[in-house]
């Protein structure tokens, strides 16, 4: 090959992108759909009701959590 033809051949691969490498990690992140968040206001938290009804139900062992309930505002 003479310098004119690799000159060719590597402008060619420059416009095609084939010496663009792209990091495998990188383009699989790009692929996936983009994180939403949804949030709800209510006037409730839910945990704590399921948690009052859970202590209605039963009592702990050892007590470590009864102060927790306490707390609610």
């Amino acid at each position: 090959m003479n310098q004119k033809e690799v000159e060719l051949e590597l402008a060619q691969k420059l416009f095609n992108g084939e010496f663009k490498k792209e990091d495998k990690d990188e383009a699989a992140r790009r692929k996936l759909p983009v994180k939403t968040e949804i949030r709800v206001q209510s006037d409730v938290d839910p945990v704590a009701e399921e948690t009052k009804q859970y202590r209605k139900m039963a009592k702990e062992v050892d007590g470590r959590y009864d102060k927790v309930g306490q707390r609610s505002p």
